[in-house]
């Protein structure tokens, strides 16, 4: 097992494959997407990254996995679709998929609507997911008022929900859990503050890591990174009191993301 709270400069499936099986408890990770950015030269390849994946992840624990498609010659390549699929084949459960919408666009084209969204795959090793805590900081609109509504029966017929069924009084929170579209500013100082991150050509929210791992895992837990690119996993687990574990080819970006450590 290597140590925890360290980034290791390394292939992540040649690193992954030091660490023991069933010793994760959560991976969120954002791999290279198509031919969208060059990342020094560097590739990976899918299949052996999921293999690890799949076995590295304890049973419970959970994969999220932030992805987008290129377009070529007209048409999105689908490698999205394509690998959460391959993940659904080796053994994982698609627990949820997610949307990551943006607070911005690229340059728009002028035959499609303006792109504005990544998907976040939540997969889930074994029968059950093992650690949630769900968000709820949605603003509900009815706050205070007693519960109402129905529900649709698979045979087509109405019932009330059960607290109106059974007269339990319950009010409405004035929070609610959030809906799986998660939104977040991106961009120069709005995905971090951290100056020297923006070296690295695609750094994602921190805010979108910092919301999955406190999701998913645990104080104490082991969050891992198999493409930790300018560091944000391991920063925001580190804020969050997990430990970590990263994996990172390219020496520049291992330096950027041990810079912004220092300063965590």
């Amino acid at each position: 097992m290597l140590a925890r709270n360290r980034i290791y400069n390394m292939y992540c499936v040649a690193g992954m494959k030091l660490l023991d099986s069933g010793s994760v408890d959560l991976t969120v990770t954002s791999p290279p997407y198509d031919n969208l950015r060059m990342y020094k030269g560097y590739s990976f390849d899918f299949d052996d990254v999921a293999a690890e994946l799949f076995r590295v992840i304890k049973d419970g624990g959970v994969v999220v996995w932030v992805v987008n498609d290129a377009t070529v010659m007209g048409s999105e390549t689908g490698t999205s679709f394509r690998q959460a699929l391959r993940f659904k084949e080796i053994g994982f459960l698609l627990h949820d998929t997610m949307v990551y919408l943006k607070d911005s666009c690229p340059y728009p084209e002028t035959t499609r609507y303006y792109p504005s969204f990544e998907y976040m795959f939540v997969l889930v090793k074994g029968k059950r997911i093992g650690t949630v805590h769900l968000i709820a900081d949605k603003p509900n609109k009815t706050s205070g008022d007693r519960i109402t509504g129905t529900e649709r029966k698979a045979d087509g017929t109405v019932k009330y929900m059960s607290a109106v069924e059974k007269h339990t009084g319950r009010k409405v929170k004035p929070f609610g859990v959030r809906t799986n579209v998660w939104h977040y500013g991106m961009g120069f100082m709005k995905s971090t503050t951290d100056r020297c991150a923006y070296k690295h050509p695609a750094i994602f929210p921190e805010k979108l890591a910092h919301d999955h791992i406190i999701s998913w895992s645990n104080p104490g837990d082991v969050v891992l990174d198999p493409f930790m690119g300018s560091g944000t996993v391991a920063k925001m687990a580190r804020l969050a009191r997990r430990d970590y574990i990263g994996f990172e080819i390219s020496p520049e970006y291992c330096a950027i993301a041990e810079e912004r450590l220092k300063c965590t």
